[in-house]
């Protein structure tokens, strides 16, 4: 029957339905820890004095000598060699992170040892100690006076070895949260089905944890290709071997060509917006591809 209050018209019985009821109003969620306009209006101040206002006047220092000496800067026989070696060297350190920095988080993770917590705790000591102080401490290790009998100095392994360093972080800290998340009965069913730990990895973790892993990677990248401190001494500065680009731009400030500075500088920064874009690009593929599968 229907719920529809009637009224009765002239006392004869005829029923006659009540107007229908206003449509209730829509409440409208308020967005919880809004900062509003004024904290937008701060945040952007801030970020456009100690980011924009910066790469900007760069830029703009890069163009002092015009177009032509912009073009020239970035592309001399040396600029373009320590730009490769730059590129070439922070890949492989992306690689090495790749693999060591996602043992290291699968370790701290899963398995339980003695001084487990100094460990995780080591993992951060490249982002507090001056890079400098790595430096010379590689130097006395694998330099020409090396206590174990290893010469790295003014070799491209040594500049692998001193970002590897300073880059460990990076994946380690992006794969172990997401490590840790994830849901292990999936892993003890594959288990229960015949698969063993290498196919578990492969098909179960991995592809969990691919969109942490290529963000460190980028990470890894974006900082190595910008390194100064922790290769000025193992490094050696020698054109063409195994000067980088940030080497580069330090002596072309010290024989007074500050546009070339600036021009390789440019270049470097094109490099790293380049990669951190794309992986901004995969890492929302990947939240999407996540959702659709929910």
């Amino acid at each position: 029957m229907s719920n529809t209050p009637t009224t009765t018209a002239g006392g004869r019985g005829t029923t006659v339905p009540s107007p229908p009821a206003p449509p209730a109003r829509k409440k409208v969620a308020r967005v919880t820890g809004a900062v509003g306009p004024l904290g937008i209006g701060i945040a952007t101040l801030w970020l456009s004095i100690i980011v924009v206002l910066p790469l900007a006047a760069l830029t703009v220092a890069s163009f002092g000598d015009g177009i032509g000496g912009f073009v020239d800067a970035i592309t001399s026989p040396v600029a373009l060699a320590s730009l490769r070696i730059t590129v070439l060297v922070s890949v492989v350190v992306a690689v090495i992170n790749v693999v060591m920095g996602t043992l290291i988080a699968w370790v701290l993770v899963r398995d339980e040892f003695p001084g487990k917590r100094i460990v995780n705790a080591l993992i951060d000591l490249p982002f507090a100690l001056p890079t400098i102080v790595a430096s010379i401490v590689l130097l006395s290790l694998y330099g020409p006076e090396s206590p174990i009998g290893v010469h790295l100095n003014a070799t491209q392994p040594g500049l692998i070895v001193a970002l590897a360093f300073v880059t460990l972080p990076f994946v380690v800290r992006s794969v172990q949260p997401v490590l840790i998340e994830v849901d292990k009965e999936v892993e003890e069913a594959a288990a229960s089905l015949g698969a063993d730990n290498v196919t578990i990895f492969r098909r179960v973790v991995l592809p969990t944890l691919t969109p942490a892993i290529i963000s460190g990677a980028g990470l890894a990248f974006a900082r190595a290709i910008g390194e100064y401190g922790s290769v000025v001494l193992i490094g050696g500065n020698i054109p063409r071997e195994t000067q980088v680009a940030s080497q580069y731009i330090q002596q072309q400030i010290e024989i007074d060509r500050p546009a070339a500075a600036a021009a390789v500088s440019v270049a470097l920064l094109a490099i790293a917006f380049v990669t951190l874009f794309v992986l901004r690009v995969f890492a929302s593929r990947g939240q999407r591809r996540e959702e659709q599968a929910e």
